[in-house]
């Protein structure tokens, strides 16, 4: 609407240049006429962008952007909220493993924050508390770790926590770059630090 409007608009001003110019009453009273058109057109569409806004706050309270347990989630977010654009995972050569449950984001190998609800899992062993000195020399680390399809933490291979549970090796550096936080019950960082300075 708001083109059309804008093109009305365009066509009032040349037929009242002409109107003025060649001094002709019709296409003065036309230029008035296209004006009213215009103005109409501007109302109509303003009143459509209102109610299409609106339409996009009344979802359900509380509901994510991300949620997909009810409808799909309105292509625009609504005003001044962004649509999400979340890439396809189907055929891009990645395997969709190391993303725990509950993430929003679309990077489908990221973790959850560390921060979450002791990561959402009764078993979940707790974050290993290191420095950020510590974890700054980690994360330059080429030593692998295991990670669990849907879990935050990395692991040493002979970690406990591992038993009966599928597990991918990864270096610990892309572990920590993917935001894995390391498992206070085998303590690699730890390890992984003392082994590194005796090489």
């Amino acid at each position: 609407m708001i083109v059309i409007s804008l093109a009305l608009i365009l066509v009032a001003v040349v037929l009242l240049v002409l109107g003025l110019a060649g001094g002709s009453s019709p296409l003065l009273v036309v230029s008035i006429a296209a004006s009213l058109l215009a103005a109409v057109a501007l109302v109509a569409g303003a009143r459509q962008a209102a109610a299409g806004r609106a339409s996009g706050h009344r979802g359900s309270p509380g509901r994510q952007p991300w949620d997909t347990s009810g409808a799909a989630a309105p292509a625009t977010g609504g005003e001044g909220i962004p649509a999400q654009h979340i890439p396809s995972n189907v055929n891009t050569g990645d395997s969709g493993w190391r993303q725990p449950p509950g993430s929003p984001v679309a990077d489908r190998r990221r973790p959850v924050d560390a921060g979450d609800d002791a990561d959402g899992y009764d078993d979940e062993p707790a974050a290993q508390e290191i420095t950020p000195e510590q974890a700054a020399r980690v994360a330059r680390l080429a030593d692998e770790v295991r990670v669990v399809d849907g879990r935050p933490r990395y692991h040493l291979v002979d970690c406990p926590h591992l038993v009966g549970r599928e597990h991918e090796p990864l270096p610990v550096a892309e572990a920590v770059e993917l935001g894995f936080t390391p498992c206070a019950h085998c303590a690699p960082d730890t390890t992984l630090l003392s082994e590194s300075g005796r090489r």
